[in-house]
């Protein structure tokens, strides 16, 4: 039996299209009325998750589509997981829900378990966590815990900090407020708050009138594809990016103390760098001794055919900090060297610390991911995927261009000729019960759930096959 059949056994067999008007009547005057108490602008349609179901998500008009696009990224085991509803009515979820701890002063006694289920799919390398609320916050926390080990480097891990540091930092002035940068990369994107957005360059959009760092943007490598056919190429990009990196570093106005990349740079476009990139990033940090921060809130849990992106490249040594969210259903970083504990208390803090609920909830996914090999059978089906699509982009050339993500299971892109075309064919795709996503300008990426299987692949290229001829 199938992991799809085993959880989901009246999971439906094809789309169903009641309204092509998308959002539908229904949808519209529920979009109207919450917009007076919510920011609608951005809905598509408003979901029915009582009655979606697998790989499968309802709206209110009767609509049901096969969903690629898995909440954005975060969805990994479909809807409606008979594993995590038994997680979401245990005790501890209970106490989580209820007593909401504030970790930091007030862990339960069930608390070190609730860690160690989430570390058992801690990238190699790293056996230690710090919870957070969200991917944005997850990589805030990890740029305040790269700071903080910075600057220890310098004074000594266990020396007070002085007098004049203690009373500048009141000031946020220099010396208990350093001036010092996190490099990141020209479309990264990792997160929509303060430190977060200085260190997004996707779209205007997420950071337009917020103050901001004035952190240096390094070039990430913009391949040509088919990989195969463009070696040459690539590797001399590589290397041209590997050195932006350095002379940044050394030449910035003031000391880069982290680095932080997505294994795959997602919603700046799914684009894609090699073992060799990422391996020269390592090399460099090292050389300098800078924080190694890598941004696996999209890339994590499975769907690029390894359980942590970023395990592809073999990294030597392990990353310093791994951040993680989404598909995890809970936030944070791994870690591995104890120094990236402060040296006193209260300063990585808050009332919180993290969720238990969630934390909760990400260890059941962990569990069912290993139970069921699901990370092996992502990398089949996206193998099955990609092989299918490449087909398709020679009878669609206009359509299907720079197709991307071989080898790196359903975590697949392509793009196409402009904005508009990218924009109607998402839409038709809607209108042919399928829902997908895109990213940056005219890219089309796949983010389906660990339980999609070749017999959802095949209805979806049937519809794309439909859509992308009357284009």
């Amino acid at each position: 039996m199938s992991v799809a059949a085993k959880y989901y056994p009246d999971e439906p067999t094809a789309p169903v299209v009641k309204v092509t008007e998308i959002p539908g009547p229904e949808s519209k005057k529920a979009i109207a009325s919450l917009g007076e108490v919510f920011d609608t602008r951005p809905v598509y349609f408003v979901a029915d998750y009582e009655k979606s179901l697998g790989n499968y998500i309802a709206d209110v008009d009767g609509n049901v589509y096969l969903d690629l696009y898995a909440q954005i990224a975060s969805i990994a085991l479909g809807y409606n997981n008979p594993a995590l509803i038994e997680a979401a009515k245990s005790p501890e979820m209970i106490r989580a829900l209820i007593e909401r701890p504030a970790l930091g002063n007030f862990p339960g006694k069930d608390f070190e378990g609730i860690v160690k289920n989430v570390l058992k799919a801690a990238p190699k390398g790293q056996d230690k966590l710090w919870s957070g609320l969200s991917g944005a916050d997850a990589n805030e926390l990890a740029f305040k815990a790269a700071f903080m080990w910075y600057q220890a480097k310098k004074r000594g891990y266990n020396t007070e900090f002085t007098t004049e540091e203690n009373e500048s930092t009141m000031k946020n002035a220099s010396p208990g407020s350093p001036d010092l940068a996190v490099i990141s990369f020209k479309r990264a994107f990792h997160g929509r708050l303060f430190a977060s957005a200085s260190v997004t360059a996707s779209k205007p959009v997420h950071k337009i009138d917020l103050p901001s760092f004035k952190w240096p943007k390094a070039e990430f490598p913009s391949y040509k594809y088919p990989l195969e056919d463009n070696t040459e190429y690539n590797a001399s990009e590589d290397a041209r990016c590997l050195k932006i990196v350095e002379d940044l570093i050394k030449t910035w106005h003031i000391p880069v103390a982290a680095l932080i990349i997505e294994p795959i740079q997602s919603e700046g476009g799914d684009n894609h760098a090699s073992a060799a990139f990422f391996q020269g990033l390592r090399d460099i940090t090292l050389k300098h001794g800078v924080v190694f921060i890598v941004d696996e809130v999209q890339t994590g849990v499975g769907a690029t055919g390894s359980l942590w992106a970023h395990e592809h490249f073999n990294i030597t040594p392990a990353p310093d900090l791994v951040t993680f969210s989404k598909k995890f259903q809970s936030a944070g970083y791994f870690f591995h060297d104890p120094e990236f504990i402060p040296n006193i208390a209260y300063r990585q803090f808050n009332t919180w610390c993290g969720d238990p609920a969630h934390m909760i909830i990400a260890g059941a996914i962990a569990k069912e991911v290993a139970d069921n090999g699901l990370v092996a059978k992502a990398a089949e089906v996206g193998d099955y995927l990609y092989g299918k699509l490449f087909e398709l982009s020679k009878k669609f050339p206009q359509h299907i261009q720079n197709l991307r993500g071989k080898g790196r299971a359903t975590f697949i892109a392509w793009d196409l000729a402009s904005p508009e075309l990218r924009n109607t064919l998402l839409f038709k795709l809607k209108q042919n019960g399928v829902n997908c996503g895109g990213c940056a300008e005219v890219s089309v990426r796949l983010r389906p759930t660990l339980t999609f299987e070749k017999k959802h692949a095949d209805i979806f290229l049937d519809v794309l096959e439909k859509v992308l001829a009357d284009l």
